[in-house]
């Protein structure tokens, strides 16, 4: 198996430098995130949603939730369902919180301080287990795949999106200048926090390719795993079976 490398860009480790990063840029995240990926990134929510149009889970774990933009989205469309989102990042959270409240989901969203890698639920809790953009933020890859595999349910369903590197090589030579040049520059004039959106391109140029991600995911036990390449590559959708 492939686990994610220490760095020694993290000397108090990765988990708390994410905590950290995202706790300081929590006020313009949803801006920031919805405006530099020129809206897509909701285009993306989207088409995780629908994979499980076939068979609405009841019972929902959004992992690394943020500010609990898919947790919301699932819940407006699936009305049986109840989501539970954690997160390591408390301003996020707040942030989520308000979002849930505005929308009226207080009762079938709980949004909950928790580490992805270390899950405070039992065996088999949940029908589905979601992360939009969260995993190649974990410390111990293979750890949190390990621990969403543990809290499904038999024949539950896992959808993870993440950001990937395009297979076109003109798009990825301006996916690259955008990703190093501009979305720092920018991320930084508004968050004012510039390691932030520097953070992000690597951590995207470190993260496993679709193809090998897919690899880890059989590895770990998930069945019939699939990766859908969305917006010339530049996100992946993988699903998986327990």
């Amino acid at each position: 198996m492939i686990s994610n490398v220490s760095s020694d860009s993290f000397p108090d480790g990765k988990k708390a430098y994410v905590a950290g990063m995202f706790d300081d840029i929590a006020l313009k995240y949803d801006f920031l995130n919805h405006f530099l990926s020129l809206g897509i990134d909701k285009r993306w929510r989207k088409i995780l949603v629908k994979s499980f149009k076939s068979s609405p889970p009841k019972k929902i774990l959004d992992l690394a939730t943020g500010t609990a933009d898919l947790a919301i989205k699932i819940a407006q469309s699936y009305k049986e369902s109840t989501v539970t989102g954690i997160d390591i990042s408390e301003q996020m959270l707040r942030i989520g919180a308000l979002k849930v409240q505005k929308n009226n989901l207080s009762n079938r969203i709980e949004l909950k301080t928790g580490d992805a890698e270390n899950i405070d639920f039992a065996d088999k809790t949940f029908d589905a287990v979601i992360v939009a953009f969260g995993v190649r933020n974990y410390e111990n890859l293979n750890r949190g795949l390990t621990e969403m595999l543990r809290v499904l349910k038999p024949d539950g369903k896992l959808a993870i999106l993440e950001f990937s590197m395009p297979d076109n090589k003109k798009i990825l030579i301006l996916y690259k200048f955008y990703f190093r040049i501009i979305l720092p520059f920018i991320g930084k004039m508004i968050s004012k926090n510039f390691y932030a959106y520097t953070y992000l391109p690597n951590s995207v140029n470190d993260f496993p390719d679709p193809p090998t991600f897919k690899q880890i995911l059989q590895q770990i036990g998930y069945k019939d795993v699939k990766c859908r390449k969305l917006t010339f590559g530049i996100c992946t959708l993988f699903t998986g079976i327990k």
